[in-house]
């Protein structure tokens, strides 16, 4: 009998989580997708060309709020390692966000948007690294690839649902009106994440451990797994090496689809948001073969060569904005979008899960790659807007594009392949490659 028991205990790991249905998770990374790009770039193009605010003031409230956001951002990595109540925390942040979209429709002024787009800021950290170690704590090592692409898919499919809606909704109604659409999304997508039993989440993996020889499922780390100190997020060289990369990234590409919007909004202010839409559905719309393909070549050719192609894309973009102003050539160079940030989107928790593999610490290290990406992203929104007012709009497009090629090359010379030598045994017990933890 003790024989038996372990050998079914030993299968665990390897099966996806009891009662788990993947229509589930998939409905989570769509809705959860509609939810945040309800807002993202339309608030800027709302307060330039509805409230008239400057590009200074627009890069001061974004800057300050994705600031204050950013210090929370760690710990709530930490918090959600620690804790099982996942689904639970992904519906707190919902209901937050919800609120703090309905105050921006109804009190579009400085503070109010402040305050509530600092909230926005600080929920929105929940959302990536919950839903990534649910998905952790549901799909095995050997499935891992593929549903992390899956996952992307779905999330660009969602981006381009609601990009559409919120056109439509702006031509129909107002371009105030599209916040309204939040506090629904976040209705329908806290129903999905309840959606996903409780009982079929491997609470060790969903935070990058595995069970002690002989162990359950549902134990923490008084029951014999091994934890790594948080000490591992400055010891591990590689995870500093790719969270330097992604902040650069990110400073490089935040501002990007808003300049553009912007620029598109001056030229034809009554199809402002109609025009922003199309922007984001051309880039989600490449985004969603991007990451489907990423999740099923991501273990054969590796993360690094796939990674690579995703940042050169990046300054080349850059600079073909300033090529020429044309509306359609605008949204065209869009496109280009949809491979760099698919690629890195795709893959970002994919690498996470394979330099934090045995550590127990997956979480903490996505909240504190987050918290890099959003250093580049809330430090650009402020640069940009000061290079706009006093450059203009090719000056910040060249910055942009000067910043990525150093993340290229970054990324280049520094970042060693972190893909297993054999996915179908990896996550069975520590790292196989200590190196990448040292």
């Amino acid at each position: 009998m003790p024989d038996e028991s372990k050998g079914r205990e030993a299968v665990v790991p390897d099966e996806p989580g009891h009662g788990f249905r993947p229509a589930s998770l998939d409905a989570v990374n769509f809705l959860l997708a509609d939810v945040r790009g309800a807002l993202g770039p339309y608030l800027n193009v709302f307060l330039v060309t509805q409230q008239h605010w400057s590009q200074s003031e627009v890069g001061l409230v974004t800057s300050l709020a994705g600031w204050l956001g950013l210090a929370v951002q760690t710990p709530i990595g930490a918090a959600i390692d620690s804790t099982h109540r996942k689904r639970e925390a992904i519906v707190l942040a919902l209901a937050v966000l919800g609120a703090g979209a309905l105050c921006i429709y109804l009190f579009p002024n400085f503070w109010p948007v402040l305050i509530a787009n600092t909230l926005i800021a600080v929920v929105g950290d929940v959302f990536g690294p919950a839903v990534a170690a649910l998905t952790l704590g549901l799909v095995p090592q050997r499935m891992l690839a593929r549903r992390m692409g899956r996952n992307a898919a779905f999330d660009h499919a969602g981006n381009v649902g609601v990009a559409a809606l919120v056109g439509l909704v702006s031509w129909l109604f107002s371009q105030q009106a599209v916040f309204l659409l939040v506090p629904v999304f976040a209705v329908l997508s806290s129903i999905a994440v309840l959606s996903i039993p409780a009982s079929a989440i491997d609470q060790r993996r969903a935070r990058g451990v595995e069970a002690p020889a002989g162990g359950g499922s549902e134990g923490g780390a008084a029951d014999g797994e091994k934890v790594s100190g948080m000490g591992i997020l400055v010891h591990c060289r590689p995870l500093l090496i790719f969270g330097s990369c992604a902040l650069l990234f990110h400073f490089a590409n935040a501002p990007l689809l808003p300049l553009v919007g912007q620029k598109l909004a001056a030229a034809h202010p009554e199809w402002a948001t109609v025009m922003m839409s199309s922007c984001i559905i051309a880039a989600q719309l490449v985004m969603l073969p991007i990451a489907i393909l990423v999740g099923r070549t991501a273990d054969r050719l590796g993360r690094k060569p796939i990674l690579l192609i995703g940042f050169a894309i990046l300054p080349l973009r850059a600079v073909l904005y300033t090529l020429s102003d044309n509306s359609a050539w605008l949204i065209g160079v869009q496109l280009l979008d949809g491979v760099g940030a698919g690629i890195f989107t795709a893959l970002t928790p994919l690498v996470i899960a394979d330099l934090m593999r045995g550590t127990g610490r997956y979480n903490l290290a996505f909240g504190a790659g987050a918290t890099m990406q959003g250093v580049g992203a809330a430090t650009s929104g402020f640069v940009t807007g000061v290079i706009v007012d006093r450059f203009g709009y090719s000056a910040a497009f060249l910055t942009a594009g000067a910043m990525a090629l150093i993340a290229l090359a970054a990324l280049f010379l520094g970042l060693p392949e972190t893909a297993p030598a054999n996915p179908a045994e990896a996550g069975v017990g520590p790292l196989e490659e200590p190196s990448l933890a040292e």
